[in-house]
C-alpha cells in the first residue's frame, strides 16, 4: 500500500512512497545505503538484486530515524543471507523463462558450515530482449498533438508509424549478472561476518536518444541501438550482532560497508557520460537494557559519499557529502497503551569542487553560453528530527495508533548545485543555489550572493507528518487502515522556467558540427530550477483480509494520495488512486493466486503535464509442490496483464513514450535441498 514506481522502462525503476521519491526514499541492503545513482536520475538502475533475497521491508514513520535524514519519505530495505547468521546446510535454486521479453533467468544460493564458520555463496544471471507492449507507445501522444483540422495531412505519416511498430518497446533489452561470497564466525552470543559481491547490469534506456527527421537511413541504422546503461557495483560488507547479559547494554549491532559504483551511458559504442560513486558507511546500534519499564536503542552512524559525473550529462559537479548521526528510540507500555519516542541529530557537510554559471541570449543565431568557474563550496547543515506515537489496544485484537514526526532533511548535492542537461528527464537542471534573472530575451544564471554562499543560505527540508492507524489483527477477518497528512516546508521542487537551453548533444565523441547546426536547432531542453516551496501530501490506505476457510483467503486493498503546493496547485507525477483484490486458494500441493488492480485516471496535473488514463491489471500465479527424498521442487506459472491493457504509468517521465508489458507468461521451477 502506498508504494509506486517511477518506471523508466522494465529495468530502471525507483520506488515512490506516499508521493515521495528520489533522495527522500532510501534504498538499503541489510540496513546500509546501496550507494548508487538511482536517486539522482530515474534512468539509473537500482543496484540491488531480488532473486536471492529473504525479504523486502518497507519502513515508514519513527523506524526510519535510524536510517538518517535521507529517509524522510521511507525506506526500502533488501534483506538477504549474504552474511550467514546461523548454521545451515542448504542449496536453493530457481530458473524461469518469460514470454513478454523472452527473459531467461537462473539464480542459486548455497549455505554450509564448518565447525564455527558459516559460508554463503549466491549468483544469478538474467537476459532479456526488447519488451513486448500491447500498442505503439508513442502513437497516442502523437495523435494528441495533432489538431483535428490537420488529421488528413498526417494520415499517411501515422500509417507509416504503425507499419514501423514491431510490437516491442525499442531499446529495452537487458542483461545482468552477479555473485556474492560471505562467511561468518558463529558465537554463543551472536556472529561476526563479512561478504563481498559484484553486480553488473547492461540495459537499454528507452526513448533516451532522439533522431532527426532528416537523418539518412544509414545514420538511423547507426543510431538504432540507442543509449545503453552499463552499471557495475562492487560491495564489501561487515555485519556483527552480539548480545550481552549487562545492566546497561543488551546487544550491539554493527554494520560497515564499502561500495564502489560506476554507471556509464554508451551511445553508438562511445561512452557519453560516466557516473562514479564511492560510499563508506559505518553504523552501530546499541540496544539498551530495560530501565524503569523503558526499552530503547541508540544509533551512531558515519557516512561519506564521493560522487562525480563526467561527460554529456554531467549535470552535477563532483561533490563529497559527509554526515555523522546520533539517533535514539525508546518505548514503554502503560497498561494497554504503548508510548514510542524518537530523536535524531545529524551533522552534514557538502563539499563541491567547482560551480559555474551561464548567460543565455535567445536573439543570437549561434549558441551563446559562457560558463564561469568558481571556487569550491563548503556547506554545513544540522538536520534534527523528532517523533512521538501512541498505540492503544482498546479491545482484544484491535489497536488504534497515532503518531507525529517532525523530520528535517539536508538537500542533496543535485538539488543545490545541479547545473547541466539531464537527458534522462529531457530537462536542463539548475540547483537551488542559483538565481535566474531575465532582461528582455536574455537570461542570466548566477550563484546566489554573487558566489559568496554560506551555510545559512541553505534551507532544510522539514516534514511535519501526522498519521492515524486502525488495525484488527486477530480472527478470520482483519484490516489495516491508515490516514496521513504531511506538511513539508522548503520542499525542493523543480519549477519550469519557461525557456529552453540549446544543448549541443554529442553522440559519443562525435560533436555536432556547424553544417548540422540547423538540423539540431530544435534540441533545446526546458530549464527547471530547484526551489524550496511549501507543499502538503495527504492520503488514505487500507487493506482488508478475510479467511473464508483454511484453504481460501480474500484480500482487498486501496490507496489514494493528494500532493499539492501551498497555493493549491498540483505537484507533478502524483500517483493515481488504486483499488484491487487478491484471492488465494490452497489445494493439497497446489496453490492458486489471482489478483486484480484497478488504477484510476489521474487528472490532477500541472500545466506541463497531461492527464493519464486509468487501466486494469489482472494477474495469476499457480504453483505445484512435489518432494523427492531431500529435494523439494515447486513448479510455477505466472500470467501478467491478462487483459492486455494499454497501461501508462503517470509517475514516469516517459509515460507518453512507454507502456507496461503486454500479456505475458512466466514458467519456472524453484528447488531446495
Amino acid at each position: 500500500m502506498g508504494v509506486h514506481s517511477t518506471y523508466y522502462g522494465p529495468v530502471s525503476s525507483s520506488p515512490i512512497i506516499r508521493g515521495l521519491d528520489g533522495p527522500r526514499v532510501m534504498i538499503s541492503q541489510n540496513g546500509l545505503d546501496v550507494g548508487d545513482a538511482s536517486r539522482v536520475g530515474p534512468d539509473h538502475v537500482v543496484s540491488t538484486e531480488t532473486s536471492t533475497v529473504k525479504q523486502i521491508e518497507i519502513l515508514r514513520g519513527p523506524a526510519t530515524l535510524f536510517y538518517g535524514s535521507g529517509a524522510i519519505g521511507g525506506v526500502i530495505n533488501i534483506v538477504d543471507n549474504r552474511i550467514p547468521t546461523e548454521a545451515e546446510d542448504s542449496l536453493n535454486f530457481q530458473t524461469s523463462v518469460n514470454s513478454a521479453s523472452n527473459e531467461t533467468e537462473f539464480a542459486f544460493d548455497a549455505n554450509t558450515t564448518y565447525e564455527q564458520f558459516a559460508f554463503h555463496l549466491d549468483a544469478f544471471w538474467r537476459d532479456s530482449d526488447d519488451l513486448k507492449v500491447p500498442a505503439n507507445p508513442t502513437v497516442e501522444d502523437e495523435h494528441d498533438e495533432h489538431d483535428e483540422d490537420d488529421h488528413d495531412d498526417h494520415d499517411e505519416e501515422d500509417h507509416d508509424e504503425h507499419d514501423d511498430f514491431d510490437g516491442t518497446l525499442e531499446n529495452s533489452a537487458s542483461e545482468s549478472s552477479g555473485y556474492t561470497f560471505g562467511t561468518s564466525y558463529l558465537l554463543d552470543n551472536g556472529f561476526v561476518g563479512v561478504s563481498y559481491g559484484e553486480l553488473t547490469k547492461t540495459y537499454g534506456i528507452p526513448c533516451h536518444a532522439e533522431h532527426s527527421e532528416e537523418e539518412s537511413e544509414e545514420e538511423h541504422d547507426e543510431h538504432e541501438a540507442g543509449v545503453v546503461g552499463d552499471m557495475e557495483q562492487k560491495r564489501f560488507q561487515m555485519i556483527s550482532e552480539l548480545s550481552f547479559d549487562n545492566q546497561l547494554i543488551s546487544a550491539i549491532n554493527t554494520k560497515f560497508a564499502l561500495t564502489n559504483y560506476q554507471h556509464a551511458e554508451i551511445e553508438d559504442g562511445q561512452v557519453g557520460t560516466t557516473f562514479n560513486s564511492d560510499t563508506t558507511q559505518l553504523k552501530s546500534d546499541f540496544l539498551l537494557a530495560e530501565i524503569a519499564g523503558w526499552h530503547g536503542a541508540i544509533s551512531l552512524e558515519y557516512k561519506q559519499n564521493d560522487f562525480e559525473a563526467i561527460g554529456d550529462e554531467a549535470f552535477t559537479p563532483p561533490s563529497t557529502t559527509q554526515s555523522i548521526g546520533l539517533g535514539m528510540l525508546a518505548e514503554k507500555h502503560f497498561d494497554n497503551i504503548l508510548v514510542q519516542l524518537g530523536a535524531r541529530i545529524e551533522s552534514t557537510t557538502l563539499t563541491v569542487d567547482e560551480l559555474s554559471e551561464i548567460e543565455h541570449d535567445e536573439e543570437e543565431d549561434e549558441h551563446d553560453h559562457e560558463a564561469h568557474g568558481h571556487e569550491a563550496l563548503d556547506l554545513s547543515m544540522t538536520p534534527v528530527s523528532l517523533s512521538a506515537g501512541i498505540v492503544w489496544d482498546f479491545a482484544k485484537g484491535y489497536n488504534l495508533g497515532l503518531s507525529y514526526s517532525r523530520s528535517e532533511r539536508a538537500p542533496s548535492a543535485g538539488e543545490l548545485v545541479a547545473f547541466g542537461p539531464h537527458i534522462g528527464t529531457k530537462t536542463f537542471e539548475i540547483g537551488a543555489l542559483y538565481d535566474i534573472e531575465q532582461e528582455g530575451d536574455e537570461y542570466h544564471v548566477e550563484l546566489l550572493n554573487h558566489g559568496d554562499i554560506q551555510s545559512d543560505d541553505v534551507k532544510l527540508e522539514t516534514a511535519n507528518n501526522l498519521e492515524l492507524s486502525l488495525r484488527k489483527f486477530s480472527g478470520d477477518f482483519g484490516f489495516v487502515f491508515n490516514a496521513f497528512y504531511n506538511q513539508i516546508d522548503n520542499y525542493y521542487y523543480q519549477q519550469n522556467q519557461n525557456w529552453e537551453y540549446e544543448f549541443e548533444h554529442s553522440h559519443g565523441e562525435e560533436e555536432v558540427d556547424e553544417d548540422d547546426h540547423e538540423e539540431h536547432e530544435g534540441s533545446g531542453l526546458p530549464v527547471y530550477l530547484y526551489s524550496p516551496e511549501d507543499v502538503k501530501f495527504m492520503g488514505i490506505e487500507g487493506q482488508f483480509t478475510w479467511r473464508l476457510n483454511p484453504d481460501f483467503k480474500l484480500t482487498t486493498q486501496f490507496d489514494s494520495i493528494i500532493g499539492e503546493l501551498s497555493n493549491g496547485d498540483a505537484l507533478p507525477r502524483i500517483p493515481p488512486s488504486r483499488v484491487g483484490f487478491r484471492l488465494n486458494y490452497e489445494l493439497d500441493a497446489t496453490s492458486i493466486e489471482m489478483s486484480y488492480m484497478e488504477t484510476m485516471k489521474q487528472s490532477e496535473v500541472t500545466d506541463s503535464e497531461t492527464p493519464t488514463d486509468g487501466y486494469s491489471m489482472l494477474d495469476f500465479v499457480v504453483s505445484h509442490h512435489v518432494s523427492f527424498n531431500q529435494l523439494d521442487l515447486t513448479a510455477f506459472v505466472k500470467g501478467n496483464n491478462l487483459l492486455n491493457s494499454e497501461a501508462r504509468v503517470h509517475t514516469s517521465f516517459l509515460k507518453n513514450e512507454t507502456l507496461l508489458p503486454s500479456r505475458g507468461f512466466t514458467v519456472g521451477v524453484r528447488g531446495q535441498f
